[in-house]
Parts: C-alpha cells; structure tokens; sequence
C-alpha cells in the first residue's frame, strides 16, 4: 500500500494551539479515516504519514470529517442554559445556545450527530422538566424558569430556576456524559466536587470564553461554509501554512489561552491595537479542541490517589519560579504542562498509551514540580522515545484569563549524574515549602530560587563543570543566609556523595577548584571507614557533633565560639580558621597546626604561589569550599579528582611562593605523631619535629611579616633546618594573603619539597 508522506508546516510546537492541532490531526485521521497513520515531529514542523494523498486529506476534513461532541452541561454558557435578564426582561441570547440552534436547523449528516448526542442528553431529563413554549411566558414567570434549548422548537424543557433544580439538571447532564473524549480530557472528578485541569481552563472555559460554545461556532463556520472555495483556503493554510485570507476578526475568533499573540487587544503587537484585532483560522481552533481531547485526565489520577486533582492531568507540574523570564508568586499561575514531542513515526493508539501513561515520576512518587519532572526526563532518557517537551505555564494576565506562555524546550537525554540531586532533593523540597510562606525573607525566596535555576539547569542542558558548580555554589548561598538567623529549619546542605566532586571538576584545572577541595575537605583527621574528625565545616556553622544538623538553642542557632567566618573577607576569614586550629591545637599540647586535607586533595604550591600573588579569585574558592565541606569524605577514594586533574609540567618548572612563606609553611605543619614519637611535626626520614607558633597569623594580620618571618625561622632552626635567611620583608597586602594561604593543607610531600627548596642538601643528595 502506498504510503504519502505530508509535511505540515502549519503545525508547530509552539504556541500550544498549533501544537494541539497536530495532535488532533493525527487523532481525527487515525480514527475516521487510516488507523495505521503515523506522525512525528521534525525541523519545528509535524509530518504525518498516510495513505491519503493530499486531495485526499483535504475531502476528508471538508467533507467526511465527523465532530467530537464537546458538550459542557455544567457551564451556564454552555448552549444548555438559557436565563431572562430579570431587569430588561429580554431573553439573554448566550452565542453557545445560539450557535446549538443554528447547527440543530442544518441537515448535515455530522450536524445530526451532534443533534443525536445532544438530544440522548434530554431524553433522561427529571420528571418536572416540561416542554414549554417559552414565548407565551410572561416575564416574571420567565424568569422563574431555566430552558434548555436542546429539542425541537418552538417548545424546549424548562425546570424551575433555583440552586436545587439546576443542580438536579447539572447531574443529570453529567451523567449522560461521562462516557464522552470531552469529559474525560476537560474534568477530573474530586470526592463529590468536578475540577477542571489547567489545559481546559475551568472545565471548558476560561475566564468570558466557553470552549464549546466557540467550538460550535467555529464549527458551523467549516460545516456549512457561505463561500466553499474560501473554506477550502483556510484548511490548506491550516494544514500546509499556505498564505490566504479570510481569517476572523470578530468575536468567534477569540482563541483564549492556547494562541497568546492571536488573542488580539493592547501590547499584543507593534503599534496601537484593540481587542478586535482578533485573527483566528477557524480550522486552527476547531483542530485545536480536537487535540485538546486526547489529553485525557481520568486515567492520571490512579498514579496517585494523594495528588492534588490539578496535577492528575497529563504531564502537568505545579508552578516553581525556575527558568523564567518573570518571577511571578505562585498564586498568579495555574501551574505547568509539559507537552511531548517525539521524531520516530508514532501511531495515535501509541501516543494515547504514552498520554495516560503520562509517566513523570521520580522514583515511586509522580513528578510535582518542574524540578522533579526534569529529574524525571534526565533518568528516563529515551526509554518512551521521545526526544524533548515543550514546557509551558499557564499565567494569569488580564483578569481571570490566562494565556498558555512558552518556558523554553526540554531536550530528553540520559544524564548520569542526575542521580546525584537525589543527595539534596528533599532539603529541595524543605526550601521551597518555607518559600512559600508569606513571612519568608525576600533575601531567602531569591537564594531559593537561584538554587532551583541552578538544579533545573544542569537537568535540562549539557552537563559541565561549571553548571554543577553553580548548584554548589547556590547551596552554599542558603547556608550562609541561615547563620544570620534565618530559616534556621532548613538545616545545612546534606551529605553529598563524592561523585559531586567528578561532577563539579570533570574539565576544571583551575586552582580555585583545586584549593576549594583542599580546604572543604579539611578535618583534623580520617580514620578509615569513618567520617572525618572535627572538619573545618564547625567553623562556618553551628553544628552538632557529626556535621549534620544545626545546633539550636532557644529556638534560634545556638552560640558557637569555633564559628569563625564573617562571609565579609575571604583572606581575613582563612586566616581566622588557621588563628583558631592554632589555638586548639596549643591547647591539645600539640604545638600543631590541626588541618588536614582527604588523600588526593591537598593544595599544590604552584596553586598556593598563585593564591599569594593575587591570581586566585578567593570568594570563589571559599563559596566552592563551603559546599566541600558538605561531601561524604568517608566514602572518598581519591580516584574522583585524580582522574580530572590536568597534565602538569615537571616540578622543576612549577611556581613556588616565595622562601619566606615556605619558611611559615613548615612552621605551621598538622601533627604526623606516631607511636613513641614526640609530638610536632614531622618532615624528614629523621623524625625532626617543628613545633607551631600561633602568634605567626596575629603578626602577619597586622602587615608585619618581617616579625612573622622571623618567628618561623626560628622554629625552623631549632628543629635543625637552617634557613639562608632570617627575615623578611614585605607589603601588608602581600602579608595578609600569606596568612591566607596557611588554611590550605599541604602534603607531606610538598612539606619536604619546601625544605629542599630552603636547604637543598638537608635530605643528603637533592631528589
């Protein structure tokens, strides 16, 4: 059998209108016409595959195409209701119940069919509803009644205008219907209450506009054409975007929130415009509602009974303030949906499996914010073969209408590394829930937000160092927020596994990455299979033993005097981490410097001669640090940095800083003590030790190196390394970036290195 291939051009993934009219091309064809009709997207266009040519396509639509029947009993502009305006007492023509009459008058073959599903409606009225000639009435007794302009004329039923009666109908109506595409894509039923899902505004209308009602009149328009060639026009241009015109200006045009720039009025275009600026293909909205019905909600709702009835349609989230061009509040948004596309020839029944499927879910539960509907697509990859989602949010703009807005275009691609959100997802979850409380500090709502862009964007694009540092960075940024005293709640950023460090340095050889692992991996020990002991982390927070919760007092972060770090200045706040080891180290009689770094992640000298001579952007380094600090280093190998680090040249060509902040360097050393040995730093095969001086940091602080120099000189030479020097000089700038440099731990080997620099012959024959 011959299959024809057609390029629909008219069709697009955007706006959602001609996104819905592919849909319900695909959907009309496969049902009325070839069941084995296949479609997919290619180069921002639709291609559908077919065995009807092109003429054929065309007599389909204009002459066999049979209509879905939207009916909407419950809506009072539905064409079921028609009300008397008590004060006039004119009867108040609603254009759906006019647009019903006028397609019941017609003897078109599909006509009949509506005719048919309507009448089947009023076939199973209530008892009390009797057929009256309602222009025999009187005005005050009109207005006592309701009518249904469903039937044969002059006579419809009429029942009596009060809440009981109208509901009695309601129900009625309801039930006859349940079984219909339309009350399965535009309701979703909540214990006894009916909802509408977001794609079909308030259960078929939105705002003044009734979809069935506009459907109806759009449809009588293409049914039963005054200019048949003209009618012919519009579908070619529909279909295969050839230029016409003819298209409507007046009230039947109005396309509501799946056409933004076609719904006329002010801004909507350059130069001064009116709400009968309206330009609306009739073909583009009936095709439109008829894509809009495959989008079924019933089925959603089983993936999770607890789910609000909003988000039980198809692929839909609730709104988050990630990627957009405008921070609204949430209240100002009906939500997100997120529309598939897929570039494999796919039949309707496939498509309509996926749709109630609808399968965004992280782990057991489905998908409820953008975030975790990106999550979602970055571990299924490609499994559903689909190639991306068009993500769109419906937004309140004028009144209580809302327009469909384009957010951007989601590229479905497996993502090893998503699994790594998993580490923060519920502190993810925390931060937005306090977000959202209305006493938020604006300061937290925005950090929050800058964490979510962050996370959804290392979702949605190509992965790089540089993304997933911007997810680090962003985390630090709200435990900074909390030592103020804000949100105390949240916690500090949970344990990250070490695949964040692969993540975050895959590409990077910058020193900032490297001295920010340094120093977040910082602790005064590692006992294997344990996680560090006393990390460098208690110095930026108020924690409890372990690092992993906050350590409150009356309600509020407990006073901790290890907590160093001001935030204001980097080389003042590493300095004061290095004054307070010291300290403690003094006080543990252990005349040492208690830092060290996990295997692999000690600062190099070249990076730390960088560091001194200003090359080094120290707000980053500490920002990337607080994050560090952050990882489970008891499951660190050392494999994760060693295997992304750049090529180096030989050691004979690396900077070095300068001899006098080695000579301090060695002077402030961890403690390597071992059994039978004296406590202090050990730095030769001889055992020499070289005890710390905490008054070193104070000197340097103040600018006066050339006492600080002196200082460690001398503990040098007490412990057998005789330094060619005994002081130095240098600026307070300089000075202050020494002191700087000293929170960096260092290995053993780049230790000894210092002392062959200083003493070349101190190990015997130079290495």
């Amino acid at each position: 059998m011959t299959q024809h291939l057609h390029h629909l051009r008219g069709c697009a993934p955007a706006p959602l209108a001609l996104y819905l009219k592919a849909i319900g091309i695909l959907r009309l064809i496969a049902e009325q016409a070839d069941p084995d009709a296949r479609g997919w997207w290619q180069d921002e266009h639709f291609c559908l595959l077919t065995k009807l040519d092109r003429g054929e396509i065309e007599s389909f639509f204009l002459n066999d195409y049979s209509p879905t029947p939207l009916l909407a009993p419950w809506n009072g502009g539905s064409g079921f209701f028609r009300t008397w305006d008590a004060k006039s007492g004119k009867l108040r023509n609603s254009k759906n119940a006019a647009a019903l009459e006028s397609l019941l008058e017609t003897n078109d073959q599909r006509v009949i069919q509506l005719r048919l599903a309507a009448s089947e409606v009023t076939t199973t009225l209530p008892a009390y509803c009797v057929r009256t000639d309602v222009s025999k009435l009187s005005a005050k007794e009109r207005n006592k009644l309701l009518v249904l302009p469903v039937g044969d004329g002059p006579t419809f039923p009429v029942i009596p205008k009060d809440d009981s009666g109208k509901l009695q109908v309601q129900r009625t109506l309801l039930r006859m219907s349940r079984e219909t595409p339309f009350y399965r894509s535009a309701l979703v039923e909540v214990a006894e209450n009916m909802k509408g899902p977001w794609l079909w505004g308030s259960a078929g209308n939105d705002g003044n506009i009734d979809y069935t009602g506009r459907f109806f009149e759009n449809l009588n328009l293409i049914l039963t054409p005054k200019d048949v060639a003209k009618n012919e026009r519009l579908l070619n241009c529909s279909l295969f975007e050839e230029s016409t015109h003819g298209l409507l200006t007046n009230a039947a045009g109005k396309v509501g929130q799946f056409f933004p720039t076609g719904a006329g009025g002010p801004n909507v275009t350059t130069g001064p415009g009116t709400q009968k600026d309206t330009c609306l293909n009739p073909w583009d909205f009936v095709l439109m509602l008829e894509g809009a019905v495959a989008f079924s909600s019933s089925t959603t709702r089983r993936l999770d009974p607890t789910a609000i009835h909003r988000s039980s349609s198809p692929f839909v989230v609730q709104s988050h303030t990630v990627r957009k061009s405008t921070a609204l509040h949430e209240k100002d948004e009906r939500g997100e949906q997120w529309m598939p596309l897929w570039n494999r020839p796919a039949c309707f029944p496939d498509l309509s499996a996926l749709i109630a499927e609808a399968r965004l879910q992280v782990g057991r539960r489905p998908a409820k914010r953008p975030i975790d509907a990106a999550l979602s697509i970055a571990r299924l990859g490609t499994a559903r073969g689909l190639s991306g989602f068009v993500r769109y949010s419906f937004r309140e703009r004028n009144g209580r209408s809302h327009l469909a807005v384009l957010l951007g275009r989601i590229k479905v691609k497996h993502r090893p590394n998503a699994t790594l959100i998993d580490n923060i997802a519920p502190w993810l979850d925390q931060l937005q829930r306090m977000s959202r409380d209305k006493n938020a500090p604006a300061r937290f709502v925005h950090a929050e937000q800058r964490l979510a862009d962050a996370v959804f964007a290392v979702l949605t694009h190509d992965e790089t160092s540089a993304r997933w540092q911007a997810v680090l960075e962003a985390a630090g940024g709200i435990e900074s927020i909390q030592v103020g005293d804000t949100a105390i709640k949240a916690g500090p950023i949970p344990f990250l596994s070490p695949g964040w460090i692969k993540a975050a340095g895959t590409g990077d050889g910058s020193a900032e990455f490297r001295l920010a692992l340094a120093l977040g991996s910082a602790a005064r020990g590692f006992p294997k299979g344990r996680r560090p002991i006393d990390s460098v982390r208690h110095h930026w927070l108020p924690l409890e033993p372990g690092a992993f919760r906050f350590s409150v007092s009356d309600k509020r972060l407990a006073h901790d005097s290890r907590v160093v770090i001001s935030g204001r200045d980097p080389e003042a706040d590493c300095a004061a981490i290095v004054r307070r080891r010291l300290i403690e180290g003094e006080r543990d009689s252990a005349r040492s410097l208690p830092l060290k770094a996990a295997f692999g992640c000690d600062a190099r000298l070249n990076d730390l001669a960088a560091l001194i001579n200003g090359e080094v952007d120290l707000d980053r380094v500490l920002t990337l640090a607080r994050a560090f600090m952050a990882i489970d280093w008891k499951n660190w190998s050392g494999k994760e940095v060693h295997s992304n680090l750049p090529t180096l040249p030989s050691r004979d060509n690396r900077p070095v800083p300068d001899d006098a902040w080695l000579a301090l360097r060695l002077a402030c050393l961890p403690s390597l003590k071992k059994s039978g040995q004296a406590s202090g730093n050990v730095v030769s095969k001889d055992n020499i030790t070289i005890p710390a001086e905490p008054s070193l940091v104070s000197r340097l602080l103040s600018g006066d190196g050339s006492e600080a120099v002196r200082i460690a000189t001398r503990r040098l030479g007490a412990s057998g390394i005789r330094t060619p020097f005994t002081s130095a000089i240098t600026d307070p700038e300089t000075a202050r970036r020494w002191a700087a440099a000293l929170a960096f731990p260092i290995s053993l080997h780049s230790a000894r290195r210092a002392v062959e620099i200083l003493v070349p012959d101190f190990f015997g024959e130079t290495r």
